[in-house]
């Protein structure tokens, strides 16, 4: 896909995730009322607020949309999609129940099992990263102040991850779901790097910590699924970055049959 076609995307996702995530702060500062899915995870109103903004905003392209609500679309169907969008309406739901303001909407584009585009929106912050391949990645804050302007003034406005920071070597990990096994790597790679620091956030936060230069790794050996990461795997490979399946020790991909990633690593 042509740059000038990935930049007139990113402005319409980056565009819908805000609408979304006012959605979702529609409720936010209410005493909403929590759901269970099968799982028996948190979801509330604000997911489906959230997704419906997102469907009614990206109804007029030509790419259809895979998203939790819609993971019962059958592989023979799915598999036959050149390009899709891979969406998580709100990502950190965990993290929204508990009013950490740690929480994203998530939008991407997905190429041939590759994610290209992606775009991950904080409500709470109003921060946006968005990045795209042969594009690179950026972060805005106070992006709503923004919108009416073109991507192009977004570009000027924005700085291009990632950003330099003097830290020790940094892993990061998540607010809520840290498993044994990561704690073990993180362990085992202080043999070699010795200081070390470990930093926790929620939900795509953590891809978006490596993306942003915060963060040297994310290894996450813990059940995800593909709408958790896709985009925050697209702004990590368009700053540079890498994310590796663990099992295969190559780049994540997307589309697969079952929806669930393996263990992954994620490097700057």
């Amino acid at each position: 896909m042509e740059r000038e076609k990935l930049l007139e995307l990113l402005e319409k996702t980056c565009t819908i995730s805000v609408e979304a995530g006012k959605e979702i702060l529609k409720v936010y500062d209410t005493d909403f009322d929590v759901e269970h899915k099968e799982d028996k995870s948190p979801l509330t109103i604000a997911d489906q607020l959230s997704n419906a903004k997102i469907e009614e905003g990206l109804k007029d392209t030509p790419y259809p949309i895979l998203s939790e609500e819609g993971k019962d679309i059958a592989f023979d169907e799915r598999s036959n999609w050149a390009y899709f969008w891979m969406v998580d309406p709100l990502d950190g739901t965990k993290e929204f129940i508990k009013r950490n303001g740690e929480f994203t909407v998530n939008i991407a584009l997905v190429n041939e099992e590759k994610a290209i585009l992606g775009v991950i929106y904080v409500p709470v912050k109003d921060t946006i990263y968005f990045g795209a391949k042969g594009v690179g990645s950026y972060k805005l804050e106070k992006f709503s102040t923004y919108l009416g302007s073109s991507i192009q003034n977004w570009l000027s406005e924005s700085n291009r991850l990632p950003f330099q920071y003097e830290r020790p070597y940094t892993f990061v990990g998540s607010r809520s779901h840290m498993s044994k096994e990561t704690e073990d790597y993180m362990n085992e790679r202080k043999n070699d790097k010795g200081e070390i620091d470990i930093i926790s956030v929620g939900s795509s936060l953590k891809l978006c910590m490596v993306a942003e230069g915060r963060a040297d790794e994310y290894p996450r050996f813990a059940p995800t699924m593909e709408w958790d990461t896709a985009a925050g795997q697209a702004i990590v490979e368009s700053m540079g970055g890498t994310v590796i399946s663990w099992s295969t020790k190559n780049q994540m991909k997307y589309n697969k049959e079952n929806l669930l990633n393996d263990w992954f690593l994620v490097r700057s």
